[in-house]
């Protein structure tokens, strides 16, 4: 009777995590789906202010062009989604923490609150510096190296979707002291490591900024000094949250 009335319980909570968790994905879709319907007669401003990197550097007479009969329509539409998205990404983390907060202890919440706030502002960072910065100089580089005789009329479906890549890839490159700090909380790491591997973290930053960025060194310098002095934000970072707890002192000898 005892194993019964325990299966009851255990299927009774179950069901009500994932009423909760229904109710959850509700509530961040709703904030989604309005954001969207609110961006939706701005999407076609919204694309020309994305374009704007490009088409200030494209040489006098070229613009973007649209290849298929849909584009026009569609792709302005899909950057609504996306910065519909962007702008409720606050919400959706705040339904996501508070479905998973209340089965963590007391030093995980102290722990996650700041990771993921910071984790939240170095993405939006990462995105700001990939427009304002990084495309700007790259295709500055790209209009330049284009061959004579060839015309640089971009696509507006592939520039949305190089874009968004962009901003993808810079955004999870700056979460890189949150990286770090999650690494060392689960001690696959420590301060003294990560301060030792700071040359291994150098070479591994220009690795991967040779990799996301366009082909131009100014590019990948970009990229590559700011994950380097976030990896030393990450250092800082540790050794601020993740203090070591005083050993208890030896038992005297009697």
């Amino acid at each position: 009777m005892a194993k019964a009335d325990e299966s009851i319980d255990l299927e009774q909570g179950l069901f009500s995590h994932l009423l909760e968790l229904r109710s959850r994905i509700v509530r961040a879709s709703v904030t989604v789906l309005l954001v969207l319907l609110a961006l939706v007669p701005l999407a076609n401003r919204l694309y020309t202010e994305l374009a704007a990197p490009l088409v200030a550097r494209l040489p006098h007479g070229a613009h973007l062009i649209a290849t298929e009969v849909a584009s026009p329509f569609v792709t302005p539409l899909k950057l609504a989604f996306y910065a519909a998205l962007f702008i409720s990404m606050p919400m959706i983390l705040y339904q996501l923490w508070a479905f998973v907060s209340p089965g963590l202890y007391k030093h995980e919440k102290r722990l996650a609150r700041p990771l993921l706030g910071a984790a939240l502002v170095l993405f939006y960072l990462g995105c700001a510096f990939a427009y304002f910065l990084v495309l700007p100089a790259a295709f500055r580089f790209l209009a330049a190296v284009t061959p004579e005789g060839v015309e640089m009329m971009t696509d507006i479906s592939h520039y949305l979707d190089f874009v968004m890549l962009m901003f993808f890839a810079f955004g999870l490159c700056f979460e890189v002291p949150v990286a770090v700090v999650i690494l060392a909380a689960i001690g696959l790491v420590s301060l003294e490591k990560l301060r030792s591997g700071r040359r291994f973290a150098i070479v591994g930053a220009f690795t991967v900024a040779a990799f996301i960025t366009p082909p131009d060194i100014t590019s990948m310098i970009m990229l590559a000094v700011p994950m380097c002095l976030l990896y030393e934000l990450g250092i800082l970072a540790v050794a601020w949250l993740l203090k070591p707890q005083p050993k208890p002192p030896a038992d005297k000898a009697a």
